[in-house]
């Protein structure tokens, strides 16, 4: 497990609790204190926003009833104007009519026959009219029923046209019938009295119709001034509950919300390896609960990655120490071994020089994984140093190359090279990158059954190096593709073949990282793999 550094280490004993965001907001605390669930804000919430709701309609239902209410009344007064307005009309062309024969000449008219019945027929005609303007009066014939204020002056009108009527009917013409007994008096007094009746007709449905005509206008006024004031009252209403509502759903929001965003800020603190925070909610209901179960669970955390972080320090110690100690001794048998093997304290026989030969193996094989312990433990302990200097990385891999030939052509494998011009010099360690080379290039060679190939190629992309080992193998599972490149790893292929110890490919992607660069695999089951490595190409010449 990698180590933190000293200034990231999450210290257990000397913590001070820090808030990662408070409530300012009186309104939002206050909510959030409320001792309720969850679910009753929403629903608290949900029954506030819907009586906003239907507040708002009642409004627009009396509004709209009121505006109905004026537009009925506005309708029956125009009926009414329109009614009176036709009696007007008709006692206007009455007037007309008797303007005809007001100014004529008594002498003349009596004298020419024509002019005289022309005379008669015209207030025949008039007395005629007089009494369609007298029932004219009656509600059956206004198509309405006045209301008591009018009913005054309609009766004034009936009166004034009935006696206009019996002035014409009963004094002007039977003027016509006498003509010896008319004189020129009696037939201008008769005509001064209808022409006042007329007169006052015409006066009195002038003023009825008039008087309508302003409460129209009135009524017209007023209610565009009620309607004013009742869209401004209902926009200011519905903008009043709008705007409770948002409010409303904004505060419930932060309540909830808020809680709900330091909580995720903790809990992604906590999975980068920052357990030196706490969260604080200051809600009453399952988000506090929620809270105070994430410190729980932090504080524990924190705990359980010290003692870790402990352990991790301690085994990376023993295995440090183990494997130099161990190598000491395996040296010694190592070359005791060999000198056996090579008769320099006496001749050995067929079967002793076939053991020492697997003495031999068996302790370069052991020494070798006690190094790539050593190796790992002192990366992981964040001992491991570089020696960084320009080499040939062509020759790095024509050499990885010639190192695994010998076993590929025993297991008829065909190994085939082939690197960019470009591809010459890199900076690092160039005793690390051969090792990764070598393990990349056997586990191909070992992993490729006879008859295979194993391409290696190596190219400059995007200021990048990169160097790929393409097999034919079996290729790797997608669950396994991550795996292989941690400690102790192996797939099931490799389990079965009892080589290695899974350590290969971990090294080698700690050696890369630690060279600034990566790597990868692409794999396919049954037809190989290809596994990549890229560094950071020299930006100055060698």
């Amino acid at each position: 497990m990698p180590h933190a550094r000293p200034d990231e280490r999450p210290s257990a004993v000397a913590h001070k609790r820090r808030p990662l965001s408070r409530i300012d907001d009186p309104f939002v605390r206050a909510v959030a204190r409320l001792p309720v669930t969850v679910r009753t804000k929403l629903l608290i919430a949900f029954v506030g926003t819907s009586m906003l709701l239907v507040a708002v309609g009642l409004l627009g239902q009396l509004v709209l009833g009121q505006s109905n209410n004026r537009v009925a009344s506005l309708g029956a007064l125009q009926e009414r104007a329109i009614g009176y307005a036709a009696l007007q009309q008709q006692v206007d062309d009455l007037r007309d009519l008797l303007a005809e024969n007001v100014g004529g000449d008594f002498y003349l008219v009596w004298t020419e026959v024509e002019k005289r019945e022309n005379s008669k027929a015209i207030d025949l005609h008039a007395s005629t009219a007089v009494r369609h303007i007298e029932a004219g009066t009656a509600a059956d014939r206004l198509g309405f029923t006045p209301p008591p204020g009018d009913q005054g002056a309609l009766a004034s009108i009936r009166d004034t046209a009935h006696n206009l009527w019996r002035e014409l009917d009963e004094e002007l013409i039977p003027l016509y019938a006498d003509l010896d007994g008319t004189t020129k008096e009696d037939w201008n007094r008769v005509r001064v009295r209808v022409e006042s009746l007329s007169r006052d007709l015409k006066d009195a449905a002038a003023a009825l119709s008039l008087g309508t005509r302003a409460e129209v206008d009135e009524l017209i006024a007023r209610n565009a001034n009620s309607f004013a004031s009742s869209r401004a009252l209902f926009i200011g209403v519905a903008a009043g509950a709008l705007v409770l509502a948002l409010l409303l759903g904004f505060i419930l929001s932060r309540s909830l919300v808020g809680p709900i965003q330091s909580i995720d800020g903790r809990l992604a603190a906590i999975t980068s390896g920052d357990f030196s925070g706490q969260v604080e909610v200051e809600n009453r209901d399952e988000l506090g609960a929620l809270g105070a179960n994430v410190n729980r669970m932090n504080d524990e955390l924190r705990r359980l990655y010290t003692e870790l972080e402990e352990a991790s320090r301690h085994k990376s110690e023993f295995l440090a120490n183990m494997s130099h100690e161990l190598r000491t001794p395996l040296n010694a048998i190592i070359g005791f071994s060999q000198v056996l093997r090579d008769g320099m304290v006496g001749p050995v026989n067929e079967k002793q020089a076939e053991y020492l030969d697997d003495i031999t193996s068996s302790g370069n094989h052991l020494l070798s994984l006690i190094n790539d312990v050593l190796d790992l433990s002192k990366v992981e302990a964040g001992q491991f140093e570089l020696d960084v200097h320009p080499f040939s990385l062509r020759e790095a891999l024509q050499r990885g190359v010639v190192m695994v030939r010998e076993r590929a052509t025993e297991n008829e494998v065909r190994v085939a090279f082939d690197a960019d011009p470009k591809v010459d010099v890199v900076d690092g360690d160039e005793r690390r990158i051969k090792q990764v080379i070598f393990n990349l290039l056997s586990n191909a060679v070992k992993f490729t059954p006879a008859g295979g190939e194993v391409d290696v190629s190596a190219s400059q992309v995007n200021g990048e190096i990169r160097v790929s080992v393409a097999d034919t193998g079996p290729g790797i599972a997608p669950a396994d593709r991550d795996r292989i490149f941690e400690e102790f790893q192996q797939t099931e292929t490799g389990v079965g073949k009892h080589e290695g110890t899974g350590l290969g490919l971990a090294l080698s992607k700690r050696f890369v990282e630690l060279h600034g660069g990566r790597i990868w695999l692409e794999s396919e089951l049954g037809r190989g793999s290809t596994f990549t490595f890229a560094l950071p190409a020299r930006t100055t010449a060698p």
